[in-house]
């Protein structure tokens, strides 16, 4: 019903799926580009409330699309690394349905000089949710085993609408502007450069050589993008996961929900030794990818 009941459930299956209970959290992180309100970190907050955490246990929220969600499983990493924390949750989340309005993607958004319709955008999201819980105690040899995050500034994706410099105000800013417009042109021209450099870095950073992986969670861009990516990259498409052409673009929640999707039907299995990778790029730019050892 709202961005944060999907952050809740998810969340739960994750606890569940880890054997801990919220009370062993030291941190839930939200990414989302939909919260159920903008400011103050409310939907994290109020899943903090909801899960019955403790008052000291971290809840923080980022605004982030597609990549977010492995970009903030780097930064968890590091704060468990660090012994700052031990458990964190990550929840990624996209609850774009909420926008639609069939007069608001009739119009258009200027990007580059050119009227862009919203609907040809707004129409490829879908709304989801997905979790993953991180400790600080995997058995040797499991965990995660290479990651590599980075920002670089890049307007891939339009949402003028909502911030200071474009008020809900008359004159300010127009429906229209509080849609996603994603520029095409551009995502397919840095979308394989991005998630090439991911699988690169990640072969780099993994420990004596890079292991033979199971199954691929690729960011859920678009079909044709991903199957000429894993063309063109070499690698094996019965190993790389999609769901695309059921949900659309999850955006954040896209790459966990694949990888909670193959754990529920037994493709990967955790405490099997199944060695998986995840990559995505995401509006902003967040570029992020892991290699784990299940």
């Amino acid at each position: 019903r709202t961005n944060t009941d999907m952050c809740e459930i998810a969340t739960r299956r994750a606890l569940d799926s880890a054997g801990i209970g919220a009370g062993d959290l030291d941190a839930i992180l939200v990414v989302t580009v939909s919260p159920d309100e903008l400011n103050f970190c409310h939907d994290a907050i109020l899943l903090h409330s909801r899960l019955g955490c403790r008052p000291e246990t971290k809840a923080l929220q980022i605004d982030s699309g597609c990549g977010g969600a492995l970009y903030l499983m780097d930064v968890a990493r590091q704060l468990i690394r660090g012994g700052e924390c031990r458990t964190i949750a990550v929840v990624a989340s996209n609850f774009t349905s909420a926008y639609v309005d069939r007069e608001v993607f009739t119009s258009a958004s200027m990007v580059e000089g050119k009227a862009l319709g919203a609907a040809l955008t707004m129409y490829m999201f879908g709304d989801g949710a997905g979790a993953v819980v991180l400790r600080g105690e995997s058995p040797a040899g499991r965990g995660i085993i290479a990651s590599y995050a980075a920002a670089e500034y890049g307007e891939l994706v339009l949402r003028r609408g909502g911030g200071a410099l474009h008020p809900p105000h008359e004159g300010r800013s127009t429906p229209a502007m509080h849609a996603y417009v994603v520029n095409g042109i551009r995502v397919a021209r840095i979308f394989p450069l991005y998630m090439q450099r991911c699988l690169d870095e990640l072969r780099k950073r993994s420990p004596d050589h890079p292991p033979e992986i199971t199954r691929y969670y690729l960011h859920q861009a678009n079909r044709r993008m991903v199957e000429k990516f894993v063309a063109d990259a070499g690698l094996p498409p019965d190993r790389v996961a999609m769901h695309m052409h059921r949900y659309g673009n999850l955006s954040a929640a896209g790459t966990i929900v694949l990888f909670a999707e193959d754990l529920e039907q037994g493709v990967v299995r955790l405490g099997s030794g199944d060695v998986v990778l995840f990559a995505a790029i995401g509006a902003g730019v967040h570029c992020a990818g892991h290699v784990v050892i299940l």
